[in-house]
């Protein structure tokens, strides 16, 4: 499942550069995740880059991008080029 960010987010800038994937931009009001990119931090780390920096707690996964362990694994391959270790 792919994550998100709420409208709780205070723009503190510390999550976009944490995501191994480029999938945290900002958006025009505040900070978006691309569904297409976001794995989770499968494939780069144990837990979300994302949520273990975010101060406000305001990025819970994305009910409208379910997502298993092998569909988060698969877009990890698709976006790298490196096989599930």
């Amino acid at each position: 499942m792919a994550l998100m960010i709420t409208d709780e987010c205070i723009n503190c800038d510390v999550c976009e550069p944490e995501c191994p994937n480029e999938a945290i931009s900002q958006g025009p009001e505040i900070y978006v995740i691309d569904p297409k990119k976001c794995t989770e931090c499968v494939g780069h780390y144990d837990e979300p880059q994302c949520v273990q920096v975010c101060p406000v707690d305001c990025i819970p996964k994305d009910p409208a991008n379910a997502e298993n362990e092998d569909q988060l694994w698969a877009k990890y391959t698709a976006l790298t080029g490196n096989p599930r270790a």
